[in-house]
This record gives structure tokens, C-alpha cells and sequence, in this order.
């Protein structure tokens, strides 16, 4: 059994980490650079930053506030919001990325997956899907949840793994910030359909919602939370050791 991950997510607005409930109505939690080096020292397998705005403004990611957070981190870091060209990947490994996520990016121009892959390899290029249901039907949204792509969720990710994917983050907007637990039947489909690793976002509540999420869906690698971590109401050393007591393998 492969260890599952669990990942703080630090989403940035104006230079400082903030929290919403369904992508809406954000608060201020904290500097990313102090929170980042905290995270690195607290038991995270990995750190998550997104610019979260960098898209709907149509500007390129903030460099000298990531370039600042990187130098904090010792495990590995992800980083997305406003990558668009292959030369935005570049100039984010640059500032100290490990991995680099695009969401509203791949859907503008979908070849930008394939052509990252080929220069920085698979395992670097993480695709970010925002999903909600409308209709009954697993949707695809851009600009931070912002637009309705009309795409089916489902086909836009094995479309993109197909091209080159390493990694999937799928952002449940239903259960975003609601704490009411992971969108556990959206990601059972989703690591149906493909075979690269698949990290859990939006619903964390409490210990018991990360038990869940790794019982329910077992192929899922990872849980990644915001607010939780944030607001000190999860531990994540404390919830390694739950995770052990219930048979799931971590790394402690």
C-alpha cells in the first residue's frame, strides 16, 4: 500500500493566505512565508500555494512572495495560479518549485500540458480541476471557480492525463470550505478513470472526514486542506497517528 499524503494548502490573495467557503467570502489567515516554514516543520508531506486571483485578474503569479516561501520549505512544494505558457513553468521551478499546478491555463490552451511535460517531465505538471454539479452533471469550472466551462469533469481529466499529467488535484467547489467531509463519490470516479496519483481538495472538517476520505475511496494518494490546518482545529501530527491507529499507512 502506497503512504498517503497529507497536504496544507496555502491559497494567496494580495500577498497574504486567505479562506473561503465554496470559493466565496474570503478571510485573512496569515503571512505565507510563516506559514510555510511552520507547515514544513509540522509533520506536512507536502505544501500547496496557489495565487488564487492570478487568473481572473489575468496576471502572472506573484515570484517574489513564492521565491520567499520556497526557501522556507524542505518538502515538496506545488504551485499554481496564472500558468498559462510553458515559460510560466519555468519561471516558477525557478523561484524554487518542485511541482507546478495549472487549472484555468490547460483549458485555455490545451496543449500547454504536453508541451511542459516534454521539457520538465510527467511528474511536474500537476492538473488542478475546479468541478461542481450542475444538473447532475460533474462540470469543470475556470478563474477560481468563477466560469462554467460546460465541460464534464471526468473526460477533461483522463484528456489531460492522457496528455501528460503527472498528478490530479480535484477541487470539489460543493463541499469547499463547508467542512462537511470530501466529495468522496466525485473522486471514486475520478480515480476510476485514471491511473496517476489523485489528491483530494475541498470538505475537511476534522479527523474523522481524512479517515473517511482514505477508507472510502482507497486509491485516492492524498488530502489536501486549507482552514483546518489554519485555524489549529486539525493537528497534522495528530492526524497521522489516527490515520496509523486505523490501519492506513503514513509517513510519521
Amino acid at each position: 500500500m502506497i503512504t498517503k499524503r497529507i497536504i496544507p494548502c496555502l491559497d494567496v490573495k494580495d500577498g497574504r493566505v486567505v479562506k473561503g467557503v465554496n470559493f466565496k467570502g474570503l478571510r485573512e489567515v496569515d503571512s505565507p512565508v510563516s506559514l510555510a516554514e511552520y507547515y514544513s516543520g509540522a509533520g506536512a508531506d507536502e505544501l500547496v500555494f496557489y495565487d488564487i486571483t492570478a487568473s481572473a485578474e489575468g496576471r502572472r503569479l506573484f515570484t517574489d512572495i513564492l521565491t520567499e516561501t520556497a526557501k522556507k520549505v524542505f518538502i515538496p512544494l506545488t504551485v499554481g495560479g496564472g500558468i498559462n505558457t510553458v515559460g510560466d513553468f519555468d519561471r516558477v521551478l525557478k523561484c524554487g518549485a518542485d511541482k507546478v499546478s495549472v487549472n484555468s491555463g490547460a483549458i485555455r490552451d490545451p496543449s500547454l500540458i504536453g508541451a511542459a511535460a516534454k521539457l520538465y517531465g510527467d511528474q511536474c505538471v500537476v492538473l488542478s480541476v475546479d468541478i461542481k454539479r450542475v444538473d447532475g452533471v460533474f462540470t469543470v469550472f475556470a478563474k477560481g471557480g468563477r466560469e462554467n466551462t460546460g465541460m464534464e469533469a471526468i473526460e477533461w481529466i483522463k484528456r489531460c492525463v492522457g496528455s501528460g499529467a503527472g498528478e490530479v488535484v480535484v477541487n470539489s467547489i460543493d463541499t469547499d470550505g463547508v467542512k462537511k467531509g470530501f466529495d468522496t463519490e466525485l473522486l471514486q470516479k475520478v480515480c476510476g478513470a485514471v491511473s496517476v496519483p489523485v489528491i483530494a481538495s475541498g470538505g475537511a472538517g476534522g479527523y474523522d472526514d481524512f479517515i473517511t476520505l482514505f477508507r472510502e475511496v482507497p486509491t485516492v494518494d492524498a488530502g489536501l486542506a486549507a482552514s483546518v490546518f489554519h485555524f489549529g482545529e486539525v493537528d497534522i501530527k495528530a492526524l497521522k497517528q489516527k490515520m496509523k491507529e486505523n490501519g492506513i499507512k503514513v509517513r510519521i
